[in-house]
């Protein structure tokens, strides 16, 4: 049966709607992260983007072309700190709360928790089974004005939560040669194993 030009303008419409919205949520992710790393920055208030953006970010230097998009915007920040960034962040907009024990900055009251700032704390185990404790926060890097976790420091991050997600990073950067054959022995057992299974297996 053929589609009546009416039908065919009607899906022609929704699939623009899906794409504006799918630009729409990337757009809204780098404004957080913008917003986030402005607010800090101004009020001195040490931190470090990690996570997805930190991987995106490093991904970058090398080859913009291999970015991957993310939701999520995580950070680090020292404990002491907290009440300073939390100030720093209501000034721009954000709220804080927290979500299962994580501390998270909220998009404004209304704001949805898959879409907060999500924290972690400087140079403490997010988990008591992970082989290390997060990074202190003077391990950054300065990338575009903006404080990104040293990359061997993220690479251990993402080697101790090992989820799906994780890996899938760690593959990216192996595929770029962020990481090389060389990286495992930096690392304390089981992170240095883990990551000689991706080298020896990328896509296992």
């Amino acid at each position: 049966m053929p589609i009546r030009d009416d039908d065919s303008e009607m899906v022609v419409q929704e699939e623009v709607s899906v794409f504006e919205r799918m630009f729409r949520a990337v757009e809204l992710v780098k404004q957080r992260l913008e917003r986030t790393c402005t607010a800090l920055r101004n009020a001195d208030v040490p931190y470090a983007i990690i996570g997805g953006n930190a991987v995106a970010a490093w991904v970058a230097t090398i080859d913009d072309g291999a970015v991957r998009n993310t939701r999520d915007v995580d950070i680090l920040l020292r404990e002491e700190d907290l009440d300073r960034a939390a100030a720093a962040m209501a000034a721009a907009g954000f709220v804080r709360s927290s979500v299962m024990d994580v501390i998270v900055f909220l998009d404004g009251p209304e704001g949805k928790p898959s879409q907060g700032i999500h924290v972690l704390l400087a140079n403490r185990k997010v988990r008591a089974e992970y082989a290390t404790a997060t990074p202190k926060i003077t391990q950054t890097m300065d990338i575009d004005n903006k404080s990104i976790i040293e990359l061997e420091a993220l690479v251990e991050m993402k080697l101790n939560s090992f989820r799906d997600k994780d890996r899938t990073h760690l593959r990216d950067m192996i595929q770029i040669g962020l990481i090389d054959p060389t990286w495992p022995p930096r690392f304390p057992q089981p992170l240095a194993e883990r990551l000689q299974q991706l080298l020896d297996d990328p896509e296992g």
